[in-house]
């Protein structure tokens, strides 16, 4: 079954297209490394929550929207092998005196294992 790497970011609402253009950008580098796909998602109807919700969870500010993200991956070993190659990917490198669109310390990353996977 497939992995998923899923990510929550917060981005300056200015940054949106910065944004979308640097996903649409590296997406096909992820999948010529093994992803199977990418989406990118742009925060449009993220509720306040009791305790806790997106925004709160990457302390996103006034300025700032969520973008939630994954990959999906064939399995673990190809997600483990793609990752490791698309951080070594000279096009993956920041250029001099690029400031990414996104607050790179409030990233929430991780892997999963998919337990569920239903379509219509």
């Amino acid at each position: 079954m497939s992995y998923m790497d899923g990510f929550v970011i917060p981005v300056p609402k200015g940054n949106r297209e910065r944004y979308r253009e640097l996903a649409a950008f590296a997406a096909p580098i992820f999948i010529e490394y093994g992803a199977l796909r990418v989406v990118e998602c742009w925060g449009n109807d993220i509720k306040p929550g009791k305790v806790n919700d997106f925004r709160t969870a990457v302390i996103a500010q006034e300025d700032e929207e969520v973008v939630f993200s994954w990959i999906e991956w064939p399995d673990k070993a190809t997600r483990d092998a793609g990752a490791e190659k698309v951080m070594k990917d000279e096009r993956m490198q920041p250029k001099e005196g690029e400031d990414m669109p996104f607050i790179g310390a409030r990233l929430i990353y991780g892997g999963f294992e998919v337990l569920v996977d239903e379509s219509a």
